[in-house]
């Protein structure tokens, strides 16, 4: 019997699942100094993307361009950065991160900058509904 995905305590202790795409859970960062977004590739056991099959690679570029394009409807920023480092949490993920000049990392990375700043409970649940209320030719 093969192993079920779970996503890891720490990603599920600082995020909030928005949606199941076909490859990948969509969770909202619970941090309100970024609008951020993390694609959870689900597969038990995953650290790398190189570990996943070429089609896979392929879903997941798409569904990076979707989360990016589904951020950029719900809020306004400057730059967007997409990211999968994993030196903390060792299972892959990405990060789609938009950043504003003068944001409370700018210029530099969002990671060690600060503590996370939750969301209010009403903001949080209403940007999640927001973004899965986004149309998508994906489904």
């Amino acid at each position: 019997m093969s192993a079920a995905f779970e996503v890891s305590a720490r990603i599920a202790a600082d995020s909030v699942l928005v949606a199941e795409w076909p490859l990948c859970q969509v969770r909202l960062m619970d941090d309100c100094r970024y609008p951020w977004l993390l694609l959870l590739p689900r597969k038990p056991g995953l650290e790398e993307w190189t570990e996943l099959a070429d089609e896979d690679l392929a879903v997941l570029a798409v569904e990076i361009k979707r989360a990016s394009i589904a951020l950029g409807a719900v809020a306004k920023f400057d730059k967007l950065n997409v990211g999968a480092l994993g030196n903390i949490v060792r299972q892959m993920h990405v990060h789609i991160v938009g950043r504003s000049v003068g944001d409370a990392a700018w210029p530099g990375p969002v990671w060690g900058q600060g503590t996370r700043e939750p969301y209010a409970a009403e903001t949080r649940d209403a940007l999640v509904e927001r973004l899965r209320a986004l149309p998508s030719d994906a489904d």
